[in-house]
């Protein structure tokens, strides 16, 4: 008799089809109700990276799987969700910038600290692992969260190779880059979650890089207010701007998760003044719409300052055009008024010029223009976390990974390092002038300028964007924004491809994630635009 394979087996024992994209709540529901346990559920998903991210499409979105996650799934099998630890047996992915004390490396994607580790779990591993989570593995993503060179594709590192897109995972250009992009910097965060992976998954933001991956995958996440979770732990780019947050299949998910990561920490003096409600889903109800008034950045009377609607391709405007009626039809009051030009325009002083060395760049041999802020902080955040977290590995500095990287170019080096060569001449104390001159004009634009100009003047209880852009301005401001599916849209640089997931952004003030949580979730509930992909079937 034929013996069944690995694959086969873990199916056989898995959990009803349906969880493969079902919401987290439901899962927890499964694993409460005893209709599934931690093993089998770490097994079902197991199965489905083998099957779809190891074999068929090759989405590439997890890096590298937890040894213990089976161990610890075991551990757990007569445990059930509760108030205490709410996410009992649920597994969950990691973008691969988060550290685990345990056997599993902390990379950024970087063939520089293959095989690094962490002395100890980030803060927000920890608080997972109390709620009892299943840490999974590690997701790939942009090398160093898009940090490393110029026009580096998103999804694409060193040492993790490319993610595909889970939507169009065969349409790749001559490069071998996706022609429809996954997002980043959290691209295997996003896709896992779309693809059915995990439960849900964890990434990180600097600017975009929760909401672009979360828009181009038909999935829901939370920026948070700079602050509100811990980043102790997370490979660094810029402290001013980096967040962590959930990646989710819908609204009230994300706000769970919220709930679990939310905490002070003395490890990040940020989170000392943060404030938050004692639960993000309460209040989620489908008429928290009604009256609210929504600020949608546009004025066609304007158009040389239309920055965030002016432009959009005929698919995005299809899909906005429809987003604004579903709100009005619950209630909303939509003001129509373009951002201020000083708000979204750079301040002076905020951007420098650096030299694009990636040999596959069009713009390749040009000057472009990089933020002063993210260059700055990045040589001082990085060196303070090789020094403070990493361990097995013999990389100290930023000066180590420019070395090494020069050394195993052919293979380290496919789009260059330029933005690293940058911050690599920066002092790494943060005391030049211009550093400090450029985070204030940083905040003057985006926060002063910008959105509170905005908010305070339209009376506003949020900004409404298309897809990933608003990021910047809520970014730099240290803001919260909110992404919810909201429709579909084909075609990618002239070219034709399958229809894939566009979402929109709710922005708002610091602290304003349970607000926002409540207008999406309203949102959601009257749209229900997510769609899994297609073509990854149940095993």
């Amino acid at each position: 008799m034929k013996k069944p394979t690995r694959r086969a087996a873990a199916a056989a024992e898995a959990p009803k089809l349906t969880l493969a994209h079902a919401p987290l709540s439901d899962i927890i529901d499964a694993l409460a109700g005893g209709q599934v346990t931690a093993t089998a559920l770490t097994k079902f998903y197991l199965a489905r990276i083998e099957a779809y991210d190891r074999d068929g499409p090759m989405l590439n979105a997890v890096r590298a799987l937890n040894p213990d996650a089976l161990t610890i799934a075991g551990k757990l099998d007569g445990t059930r969700p509760s108030v205490k630890r709410p996410l009992a047996g649920v597994p969950i992915l990691l973008k691969d910038n988060i550290a685990t004390g345990d056997k599993q490396p902390t990379t950024a994607g970087s063939l520089a600290l293959e095989g690094a580790r962490a002395r100890r779990d980030a803060t927000i591993v920890k608080l997972l692992r109390k709620a009892g989570a299943v840490i999974l593995g590690k997701a790939n993503l942009t090398e160093f969260a898009n940090i490393l060179a110029i026009d580096m594709p998103s999804g694409y590192s060193s040492l993790g190779g490319q993610v595909k897109n889970p939507y169009a995972p065969t349409l790749m250009d001559d490069r071998g880059i996706p022609v429809v992009s996954p997002g980043g910097s959290s691209s295997g965060s996003a896709v896992a979650v779309a693809a059915g992976f995990c439960a849900a998954s964890i990434g990180t933001e600097t600017s975009g890089s929760l909401l672009f991956p979360a828009s181009q995958n038909g999935l829901v996440t939370v920026k948070p207010t700079v602050g509100l979770i811990s980043r102790a732990g997370i490979v660094p780019i810029a402290h001013s701007q980096d967040t962590a947050g959930p990646m989710t299949r819908n609204v009230c998910d994300a706000a769970m998760l919220l709930n679990v990561l939310a905490a002070k920490d003395p490890l990040d003096p940020l989170t000392l003044r943060q404030r938050r409600p004692a639960d993000y889903t309460a209040g989620l109800a489908s008429d928290a719409m009604k009256g609210a008034r929504i600020g949608v950045p546009s004025d066609p009377t304007d158009p040389l300052n239309d920055r965030y609607y002016g432009k959009l391709q005929p698919g995005w405007v299809k899909v906005m055009t429809e987003t604004i009626k579903v709100l009005e039809d619950l209630g909303a009051v939509i003001v129509r008024a373009n951002m201020p030009t000083a708000g979204w325009l750079a301040g002076p002083g905020t951007t420098m010029s650096v030299l694009n060395r990636n040999p596959l760049s069009p713009n390749k041999g040009n000057a472009m223009m990089q933020w002063i802020v993210f260059l700055y902080e990045l040589k001082h955040d990085l060196n303070l976390y090789l020094k403070n977290w990493a361990t097995s590995t013999e990389i100290k500095t930023i000066a180590d990974i420019v070395a090494f990287n020069e050394a195993h170019a052919e293979k380290a080096l496919r789009f260059g390092q330029d933005l690293f060569l940058a911050a690599n001449l920066t002092r790494g104390d943060l005391s030049e002038r211009e550093y400090k001159s450029a985070r204030a004009m940083d905040l003057l634009a985006a926060k002063t300028r910008g959105m509170d100009a905005y908010m305070n003047q339209h009376k506003l209880d949020a900004v409404l964007f298309p897809g990933s852009g608003g990021c910047v301005i809520s970014a730099k401001a240290g803001y919260p924004s909110v992404m919810v599916p909201a429709g579909f849209i084909s075609g990618a640089d002239d070219k034709d491809t399958p229809d894939y997931p566009l979402g929109v952004t709710f922005a708002g003030p610091a602290w304003s994630e349970h607000k926002l949580l409540r207008l999406a979730y309203a949102f959601e509930q009257a749209s229900h635009m997510r769609k899994p992909p297609p073509g990854l079937p149940a095993l």
